[in-house]
């Protein structure tokens, strides 16, 4: 394996001690395995191998053609404790990350726009993303027509009802155990369900605890209620159900269900753009979680590299 490494010979690549042919074969290891068992396979120091990683992300990126792309999601990532953040783009319809950038503000997607031609930028039909107002604001400003082509998705909405929900849980269940009931305890994770996710071995028991008269399963019905949203085929027929939950929702008195509902009713155009373009960030979240999955790779390399 060593006798592929040369040192200042013709062929070997630029910054680099290795040849062409190791470091492609370098990287079929390392998509193999993790990177500390890459570098012990390869006789390569854990420095040596992410500089192999670096330089065919570099060459894959230059090879690369620009390319038009109508559909993007705009996500988030938490990376580390400490509310640090990488900003994601990706193409929804090839479900491929494009883009990638520190933290989560306005200038971390602004440089991705500022890396498109006018005939890229132009092209752009939608852009998927949660209700991130930096994100809205460099959308806006680079996109042709930017504020009409963002969709606040849908997963995330749901993911804001689905806390609301837990709140009220949590708030009814201080009180019920004040009064020796215990009704709640244990119950957290059936009401973060959605109906048809229900696991069979808890149905009976939610069914129990839907029949009595408890602020979290109105609250759960609310939220429920809401996922319909996405359901209808024309945007009339969708405004129409939106009007009848908001004004169940905000007549609820339950205080997380109010606010997150009047939360969705300031960004309203912008969640039913969904019937323009019909995308969620689905894509993007897949992503996410293949990164994650990476990323606790890589987390396990380092520690053994110790």
């Amino acid at each position: 394996m060593h006798g592929i490494r040369r040192v200042g010979v013709p062929w070997a690549l630029p910054g680099s001690r290795f040849t062409i042919a190791f470091e492609r074969h370098a990287i079929d290891v390392l998509l193999e395995t993790d990177v500390l068992g890459g570098t012990r396979l390869l006789g390569i120091s854990w420095d040596e191998a992410w500089n192999i990683m670096e330089r065919a992300v570099a060459r894959g990126l230059r090879a690369k053609k620009r390319r038009v792309i109508a559909r993007l999601g705009v996500d988030e990532k938490a990376v580390a404790k400490g509310h640090r953040y990488v900003t994601l783009v990706c193409d929804l319809d090839r479900a491929t990350v494009e883009y990638i950038a520190n933290d989560r503000k306005q200038v971390s997607l602004d440089a991705y726009y500022r890396s498109l031609s006018k005939r890229q930028l132009a092209g752009i039909e939608a852009v998927a993303m949660d209700m991130w107002e930096p994100f809205v604001a460099s959308t806006v400003a680079h996109v042709p027509d930017g504020e009409s082509k963002i969709v606040f998705d849908r997963y995330h909405i749901m993911k804001h009802m689905t806390e609301a929900v837990d709140q009220v849980r949590k708030s009814e269940h201080r009180r019920l155990h004040a009064e020796g009931d215990e009704t709640l305890k244990g119950t957290k994770y059936l009401w973060l369900y959605s109906e048809e996710n229900l696991p069979e071995s808890s149905r009976g028991r939610f069914a129990a605890l839907r029949a009595l008269n408890l602020k979290t399963g109105r609250a759960w019905a609310i939220k429920e209620s809401l996922r319909d949203l996405w359901d209808y085929r024309r945007r009339g027929w969708a405004l129409r159900h939106w009007k009848h939950w908001y004004f169940w929702a905000t007549h609820s008195r339950l205080k997380p269900m109010v606010k997150v509902a009047r939360m969705i009713h300031g960004h309203l155009d912008n969640v039913l753009t969904y019937f323009d373009h019909r995308i969620t960030n689905a894509t993007s979240e897949g992503l996410n979680s293949k990164i994650q999955t990476i990323k606790k790779t890589l987390m396990v390399s380092a520690m053994g590299s110790i």
